[in-house]
């Protein structure tokens, strides 16, 4: 069991008290201390930004080429894939519609936008130009500007060509690619670690400039998520259980509540690995064959949660600027989040810097978006927290799902005990 240190040690906390800080700090000080403490957010949100393109390509690279190079093992890949697409759809379909019907961010005073331009809105006019946009003329171009849609688009065929080589050269390469993603996956871990500091930073020049009635629209943006991932959860998740697999929900949550913990706790789907594997071959009945596959290739692409919350931060966002956003550009917008969450590494906070990418997408930056997405951090530990727990239930039911497909019969017949060691 993963070794938990003092209270005051646990990054949640630790946001959490520079939240409140930096809460104090603004009201106290008001737009004076702003300058003072004000470059803490810069800086984080810069350093976010600087990671994006080397870990979406290391992170895509790796990750394909890892889960399709045995051609034996095509027709359970494309079982799984075909299933955390639909999944993940699912969820962002969700986030879409709750983020639409309740409107959070209609009204709300998070930036002062009116003091300067707002960013130009992009959207592509037709289905053929989103396929323009999608397919890069030229790669090295679309790294520099960056072009996030082609440069998923191109890592997702280069993982698979990969994959496709002969074994000594696919070794090769597909070895550099898994290590330059565990050396990303430290630098990530290294940034989120200064996290307190950036919402100290962030958080104090936003009460500061605006007081406290931002908090007011944020609070109502964190229940639009929650209430998407408990009906992602509880509600799509079991259908799909039902549908697909013939599978009691119940039993199948009650067989998880380890790894849900786990990943609740850690808010990393990676470091909950281990526990998810032990849990569905042990408690759910799932083969290793299946489960060694099905679920590390679910860490790396299947982010539920993370989808869904992408979609409905940029439309958040979007409201708050006072866009609205036409069902094409909404359509963007599902179609980044889609390809985004492929990418996201299993780690805390990745959708953080993933969402900037959805952003990119719709032509939304600026200093008013990094505003907000800086205060969206502020409540983002918790939300961070229950989305991985969605994303390692929706592994899960994966794993049972095609377990059952395959003809594995004993699968959740029971809620089982883990055998003692």
């Amino acid at each position: 069991m993963r070794r938990v240190g003092p209270w005051y040690r646990q990054l949640h906390w630790q946001i959490f008290i520079a939240m409140a800080l930096g809460a104090a700090t603004g009201a106290i000080g008001g737009e004076t201390v702003v300058p003072a403490v004000g470059w803490l957010g810069t800086l984080f949100i810069r350093l976010l930004k600087m990671i994006i393109v080397p870990l979406i390509i290391f992170s895509i690279i790796s990750g394909v080429s890892s889960v399709a190079e045995s051609g034996r093992l095509g027709r359970l890949f494309g079982k799984t894939f075909g299933y955390y697409i639909l999944s993940s759809l699912l969820a962002i379909l969700t986030g879409l519609v709750l983020v639409n019907l309740i409107r959070p961010g209609k009204g709300a005073n998070l930036v002062d936008v009116a003091a300067s331009e707002l960013p130009p809105l992009e959207t592509p006019s037709s289905v053929l130009d989103v396929v323009n946009q999608i397919i890069p003329e030229n790669v090295v171009a679309a790294l520099a500007k960056p072009d996030m849609l082609s440069v998923i688009f191109f890592c997702i065929l280069f993982g698979a060509a990969i994959a496709a080589l002969p074994e000594s050269p696919r070794r090769a390469i597909a070895g550099f690619f898994d290590a330059g993603f565990q050396a990303m996956m430290k630098l990530t871990g290294w940034i989120i670690a200064l996290a307190p500091l950036g919402v100290f930073g962030l958080i104090t020049r936003m009460v500061g400039t605006t007081g406290f009635a931002s908090f007011k629209a944020l609070g109502l943006y964190m229940l639009t998520i929650a209430l998407g991932l408990l009906v992602h959860m509880f509600v799509i998740l079991p259908l799909l259980l039902i549908l697909l697999g013939r599978i009691n929900p119940r039993v199948h949550f009650r067989n998880m509540l380890e790894p849900l913990a786990v990943a609740f706790s850690t808010a990393s789907s990676g470091a909950t690995l281990p526990v998810t594997l032990r849990t569905v071959e042990e408690k759910v009945g799932v083969s290793n064959r299946i489960s060694s596959f099905v679920l590390p290739m679910g860490a790396t692409v299947n982010m539920d949660g993370t989808a869904l919350y992408e979609c409905a931060g940029v439309l958040f966002i979007s409201q708050v600027l006072g866009f609205d956003l036409g069902i094409q550009q909404q359509m963007v917008v599902v179609l980044t989040a889609l390809l985004a969450s492929i990418g996201a590494a299993a780690v805390p906070s990745a959708g953080l810097v993933i969402i900037f990418l959805v952003l990119e997408s719709v032509g939304l930056r600026g200093p008013e978006v990094n505003a907000i997405v800086g205060a969206m951090l502020a409540i983002d530990r918790p939300l961070d927290m229950f989305r991985t727990s969605v994303n390692v239930f929706s592994d899960s039911c994966g794993a049972a799902i095609i377990a059952r497909s395959e003809g594995e019969d004993g699968v959740d017949a029971e809620v089982r005990a883990v055998p003692v060691a």
